[in-house]
C-alpha cells in the first residue's frame, strides 16, 4: 500500500522513515510548505496527492485544526484511507471525519492521537468488540510527568522543571496546552469517542498543575504522597458520561507513582478483564510515527474504523464522580469547605475535605481565582 504523509516536521520525518522498512507499506508523496519541494517525492498541493492514483492512504502528522481538516476531507473524499496524530483534530471533527470515510468506504484510525507508541486505543478498540469498558484514564501526558518527577525526585521548582522539559523537547515554547491539563483532556475525549460511542464536547472539569509549588510537594511528600496528573472517563451509575483531568495524590505504592520522567500510563478497567494498563514513551518522533505505521498495518489487515460513524457529542457530567481532595487555599477561604483534617501556618490552610463532586471542587478552585486568591488541589487516592 503506498502511503503519502502530510507534514515534515519531526514525526512525519519519522514515519517516512520507517515506511523504507515497513511490511506491505511504501512511502508515495509527502507534503511539505511551499518553496520546500527540493526532492522528487515532495509536492506543495493536496490536490496532487489526492489526484495521485497510487496512493491508498494518507497520514497526517502536521498539527492543528486547520488546514488538517480541509486536507483530512479532501482525501477522504478522494477515496483515501486517513490515519492521524493530531488528537486537536480528531477531538474537533472527528464525528465529521468517521462518516465521511464510512461514506467512501475508507479507513479512519488514529491511535498515534493518543499515548504515542502506547497502544491504548489500538487495544480499547479489540476490547471493545468483547467486554464492557467501565472506566478510561491513566497519565496521559509526557510533560506533565516529566515535570511532576523532576519536582519530587531531584527537588526542582516548577519553573526549573519547566525550563528542563523545553530544553529537552518535551514542553513546546508556549506549554500551556500540556500545563493545563488541555491535552490530556482532549486524549480522553478520543477514548470516550472508541469506548462509548460518545465525544464529550462539553462539560469537562479540568485542571492542571500550574499551581502546584516546591512548598506543595515538600508537604505532601512528608505525608508519604505522589503526585500525578491523570485523566478519567467512564459512564456513571446513572448512565452518564464523565471525564475530567485533575492532579492526584497517590500512595507510593500504586502503580501510578512508578512512572518516571516521560512516559505514559493508559488503563482500562473491562467487566471482564479487569484492570489493563500499558506503559512506554508518550510522544515523540519515533514512538509517535511507531504508532502512525501500526495503523497503516491495521489497514492492510482490514481494520476500518476506531470511532463509528454513529457516534455522538455529548456533554460530560462530573456531578456523581467524588473525591476527597487535598487543598492549599487561604483559612479564610477555606470556610466554604467541609474539611476532615486541616493545618494551619498562619494565613494558609492545608486540609483534607470529605467526599465531595469534582464538579464542585473544580468550580470552588474557579471561584477562589476570580476572586484574585491562591489554590492547589489535587484528588487523594482511597
Amino acid at each position: 500500500m503506498k502511503v503519502s504523509v502530510l507534514g515534515y516536521g519531526t514525526v512525519g520525518v519519522g514515519v517516512c522513515e520507517m515506511l523504507q522498512n515497513a511490511a506491505g507499506l511504501e512511502l508515495s508523496k509527502v507534503l511539505v510548505r511551499p518553496g520546500k519541494a527540493d526532492r522528487p517525492f515532495k509536492v506543495c498541493s493536496i490536490d496532487e496527492i489526492c489526484a495521485d492514483p497510487e496512493t491508498e492512504a494518507v497520514v497526517e502528522v502536521m498539527g492543528g485544526v486547520e488546514p488538517a481538516y480541509s486536507y483530512a476531507m479532501a482525501a477522504l473524499a478522494a477515496g483515501k484511507h486517513f490515519v492521524t496524530s493530531n488528537k486537536a483534530l480528531v477531538a474537533a471533527h472527528g464525528i465529521e471525519l468517521a462518516k465521511c470515510a464510512k461514506e467512501h468506504g475508507v479507513g479512519f484510525l488514529f491511535s498515534a492521537a493518543c499515548g504515542g507508541a502506547v497502544p491504548f486505543l489500538h487495544n480499547l478498540v479489540l476490547a471493545v468488540e468483547s467486554d464492557r469498558i467501565l472506566s478510561i484514564g491513566g497519565i496521559l501526558n509526557g510533560t506533565t510527568n516529566f515535570m511532576l518527577d523532576a519536582m519530587q525526585r531531584r527537588g526542582m521548582d516548577y519553573a526549573e522543571a519547566l525550563k528542563e522539559a523545553q530544553a529537552l523537547g518535551y514542553a513546546e515554547a508556549d506549554p500551556t496546552a500540556d500545563v493545563s491539563g488541555l491535552d490530556a483532556l482532549r486524549k480522553i475525549m478520543l477514548g470516550c469517542a472508541v469506548a462509548y460511542d460518545k465525544l464529550p464536547c462539553e462539560g469537562f472539569s479540568l485542571e492542571g498543575i500550574e499551581s502546584v509549588t516546591a512548598a506543595d510537594v515538600r508537604h505532601f511528600q512528608s505525608k508519604g504522597l505522589v503526585l500525578r496528573l491523570l485523566v478519567s472517563g467512564g459512564v456513571s451509575q446513572s448512565g452518564k458520561l464523565f471525564a475530567f483531568v485533575q492532579p492526584w495524590l497517590l500512595r507510593s505504592t500504586a502503580a501510578e507513582a512508578s512512572v518516571l520522567q516521560n512516559f505514559n500510563m493508559a488503563k482500562y478497567r473491562g467487566q471482564n478483564a479487569g484492570d489493563i494498563i500499558l506503559i512506554g514513551q508518550g510522544a515523540g518522533r519515533y514512538p509517535t510515527a511507531s504508532a502512525v505505521v501500526r495503523d497503516l498495518s491495521d489497514l492492510l489487515h482490514g481494520r476500518r474504523e476506531m470511532m463509528k460513524a454513529s457516534c455522538e457529542r455529548v456533554e460530560a457530567d462530573n456531578s456523581e464522580a467524588l473525591c476527597r481532595y487535598y487543598v492549599r487555599v487561604n483559612a479564610a477561604d477555606a470556610r466554604a469547605l467541609r474539611l476532615a483534617q486541616q493545618e494551619l501556618d498562619g494565613e494558609l490552610l492545608r486540609g483534607v475535605t470529605e467526599a465531595m463532586p469534582v464538579t464542585a471542587m473544580h468550580a470552588f478552585a474557579a471561584e477562589i481565582r476570580k476572586n484574585g486568591g491562591a489554590i492547589f488541589f489535587a484528588a487523594m487516592e482511597e
